[in-house]
């Protein structure tokens, strides 16, 4: 009976303490008049009015203009049958299977996957992280390393599709510190 009663009490309790917990601030909600005021203040003001064209010494329509497809890409090669992989995809090439590289005459394309499936024997891939194809990353020694004793072609892959792997950037050399010489 007596957690009944204590029980009770605390919901009594309860709704006096929301009450005195502060309320939120009210706001009046934007009239029409308010509305149409600053619809007409944009149009007389338009946000390009403050933009300042950017002068550049090379219009980056034409410096970036992609080349042909052919131009961008490496080709296999084999058995009548050819397909593309970015340039810079692949890492390895041993002497035996550099007459694969370059397209020859009567080929036909196909897919990057119809093709590796189809010469599993020569081709192998190794999956890059992102990074290591920005060239921010170096791929791990050991890695490096199975890569130059491969007796297969190495392409680099992404998520499975071949990508282009860029040279590794060199973080800038550290300068010397010199020593600050103040009198104080």
């Amino acid at each position: 009976m007596k957690t009944f009663l204590s029980f009770s009490a605390a919901l009594l309790v309860l709704p006096c303490a929301a009450e005195t917990a502060a309320k939120p601030t009210m706001r009046d909600a934007v009239t029409a008049e308010e509305l149409t005021r600053r619809a007409q203040q944009q149009r007389t003001q338009p946000p390009t009015v403050e933009m300042k064209p950017v002068e550049l010494a090379v219009d980056p329509s034409v410096a970036n203009r992609p080349g042909d497809i052919l131009t961008r890409s490496d080709i296999f090669c084999f058995a009548g049958r050819a397909t593309l992989v970015p340039k810079r995809a692949i890492l390895h090439t041993p002497a035996a299977y550099a007459s694969r590289l370059g397209f020859k005459e009567g080929s036909n394309f196909q897919s990057w996957s119809e093709f590796l499936s189809d010469n599993r024997g020569w081709i192998i891939t190794q999956e890059v992280s992102r990074p290591q194809a920005e060239g921010r990353e170096a791929l791990p020694d050991d890695v490096q390393k199975s890569l130059a004793k491969s007796p297969y072609i190495v392409v680099a892959t992404f998520h499975g599709d071949p990508i282009s792997v860029l040279p590794l950037k060199t973080a800038p050399a550290p300068t010397a510190a010199t020593p600050v010489t103040g009198k104080p």
